[in-house]
C-alpha cells in the first residue's frame, strides 16, 4: 500500500500493489505521473520492504525507515493499510524520521548473509551438544565410565564412531543400542555443523579483509567483530551523519543520568544490541593485550571512575574509531 504526498501533505493518491518486480515498476509508474518523487518512507526496510527500499534506491529515491504509526494516530483514525501509508509518508515529509534505510545491495549484505547463517548453526551446535550430553548422564554406567574425562570435541569424535556397533539381545541391550545410535547421530551433526561454522568463518574473514582490510589493523578488532558492525552501519555508511549517530546506532552513546547537584551518565541500553556486543568484545581484548587501554583505565580508577563508566568510555571510542575508519575508505 503506498500514499503520495504534496509538499504541503495533501493526499494526492493512494493504491495498492503486488510486492513482485512487476509491481515495483508499476508502482514507480504510478508515483511519477504524480510528481516528482524525491523521498520515501518504507515500513520494514530491512526485513519485508528490504527489496522495496533497494528498488527505490535504484531510482535514486531518498529512502527513509519508517516505524509504525503512533497510537494515538490509530485511536484517533483506526487502523488500515491506508491511513498506515499515508502517515509514513507524513513522518518522512514533517522530518520526523531521520533514519535512512541501508542499501543491502553490496558486500556489507553478504557479510550478514554469512553472519546470519554462521550464528544459527552455532546456536544449534550448542543446543546439540547440550542434547549430547543429557543423554549421557542418562546412559548405562559403562558408557559413561568409557567416555568419562574426555573434554567436548574428543567426545563428540568418540561418539561418532558408535555407528557400526551392534549390541546383544535383551531389553538391556536395546536401550543401550537405542543411546549409543542417539549419540552417534548427534555428535555427526555436531560435526557437520562445526564444518559450517568454520566455513562460514572463513567466508566473513576474506570478505572483511577483501573490502575492509583497515578495519583489522586496529588491536581488538577480529573479522566477526568487524562484520556485526559492519553490518550496523550497511553498505552506504553516508546515511550516517556522524559519528555520534553511530554510536547512538550501537547503544554507546552516554546517557545523562543526573540528579540535583550530581552530574552523571549511564549506559544506553538501547541501539543495536549485537554492535553494542562487538565493541564490547573489542574493548576487552584491549584490556587484556593493549598497553594503552591498561593504562588509560588505571588513569580512570584513580580518578573515582567505576569499571562500568570506563568500559561506556572505551566502547564510544572504538564505536568512533570504527567509524571513521569506514567512512575513509568509503570516501
Amino acid at each position: 500500500m503506498a500514499a503520495v504526498l504534496s509538499r504541503l501533505g495533501a493526499v494526492m493518491d493512494t493504491r495498492s500493489f503486488p510486492s513482485t518486480a512487476l509491481g515495483y515498476r508499476e508502482l514507480w509508474e504510478w508515483a511519477g505521473q504524480l510528481g516528482t518523487v524525491r523521498r520515501a518512507g518504507v515500513e520494514g526496510s530491512g526485513s519485508y520492504g528490504a527489496a522495496l527500499s533497494r528498488y527505490l534506491l535504484a531510482c535514486r529515491v531518498e529512502v527513509f525507515e519508517v516505524s509504525r504509526p503512533d497510537r494515538s494516530v490509530r485511536r484517533r483514525r483506526g487502523k488500515s493499510d491506508p491511513v498506515d501509508a499515508q502517515e509514513a509518508a507524513r513522518a518522512v515529509l514533517s522530518g520526523r524520521v531521520q533514519s535512512r534505510a541501508k542499501a543491502g545491495d553490496g558486500p556489507v549484505q553478504c557479510a550478514r548473509l554469512f553472519k546470519l547463517a554462521k550464528d544459527s548453526a552455532v546456536k544449534a551446535r550448542t543446543q546439540a551438544i547440550n542434547q549430547l550430553k543429557a543423554v549421557l548422564i542418562t546412559a548405562d554406567p559403562a558408557l559413561r565410565e568409557e567416555l568419562s574425562g574426555l573434554k567436548t570435541m574428543a567426545l563428540v569424535h568418540a561418539c561418532a564412531q558408535f555407528e557400526d556397533w551392534q549390541g546383544g539381545d535383551g531389553q538391556s541391550d536395546a536401550m543401550g543400542q537405542a543411546t549409543r545410535v542417539t549419540l552417534c547421530l548427534l555428535a555427526q551433526r555436531i560435526e557437520g555443523l562445526t564444518r559450517q561454522m568454520r566455513d562460514l568463518e572463513k567466508r566473513l574473514a576474506g570478505l572483511v579483509e577483501r573490502h575492509f582490510p583497515q578495519l583489522l589493523i586496529p588491536v581488538g578488532i577480529g573479522p566477526d567483530s568487524a562484520a556485526t558492525l559492519l553490518i550496523t552501519m550497511g553498505d552506504n555508511p553516508e546515511r550516517l551523519r556522524s559519528e555520534a549517530s553511530f554510536a547512538a546506532l550501537c547503544g554507546v552513546s552516554p546517557v545523562e543520568y543526573s540528579s540535583g547537584l550530581q552530574r552523571r551518565h549511564r549506559l544506553n541500553r538501547g541501539g543495536d544490541r549485537r554492535a553494542n556486543a562487538a565493541l564490547y568484545r573489542i574493548v576487552q581484548s584491549r584490556l587484556r593485550f593493549d598497553a594503552g587501554t591498561r593504562r588509560y583505565y588505571e588513569r580512570r580508577i584513580a580518578e573515582g571512575k567505576t569499571r562500568r563508566e570506563i568500559i561506556r568510555c572505551l566502547k564510544r571510542y572504538a564505536a568512533r574509531e570504527v567509524f571513521h575508519l569506514v567512512r575513509t575508505a568509503a570516501a
